[in-house]
This record gives structure tokens, C-alpha cells and sequence, in this order.
């Protein structure tokens, strides 16, 4: 099971990214110099803010892009839905 993500950073931007553990993910970008991506090492710390299960990586990867392509406002939508 692949899971897309996105992340809240400090400046309250967000990211979006897929892994099979969110939890250690998140644990990464917040303390892995070498395994946390490149934009969340400059904004830290990161909070799980939303994520959602995909059968396959090629189905996660495919999510993550569009998930990328949406405007920050349909973002923080995914977001809200989440939490309703």
C-alpha cells in the first residue's frame, strides 16, 4: 500500500510527496538531513496534515502529481474535507 501525503512547513506552505509509512516519512523530512526532502529541510519542522491510500506507486505517483497541479485554495479543500 502507497500513501500520497501532504505536509504542512513552518512557513505554512505545503507539500505534497508519497511514501508506504507516513510516520517515518514525516520523522524523516523532520530529522534526516539526507533523506528529507531538499524544500521541507529548510522549513521545518513538518506536520501530516493529509493523506490518502493507493493501491500502487504508479497510482500514488499519478495522485502526487495531480494533487500538485491543484491550486494551494483546492489543497487546503483536500485538507478540510479530511478533517470533516
Amino acid at each position: 500500500m502507497w500513501f500520497v501525503y501532504l505536509l504542512e512547513c513552518a512557513d505554512k506552505t505545503l507539500y505534497a510527496g508519497i511514501t508506504t509509512d507516513c510516520e517515518r516519512r514525516v520523522e524523516e523530512h523532520n530529522h534526516d538531513p539526507r533523506k528529507g526532502a531538499k524544500y521541507t529541510r529548510a522549513r521545518r519542522p513538518v506536520a501530516l496534515v493529509w493523506s490518502e491510500a493507493q493501491p500502487t506507486r504508479a497510482e500514488a505517483t499519478r495522485r502526487e502529481l495531480a494533487i500538485k497541479r491543484l491550486s494551494r485554495a483546492k489543497k487546503l479543500a483536500l485538507i478540510a474535507n479530511l478533517n470533516n
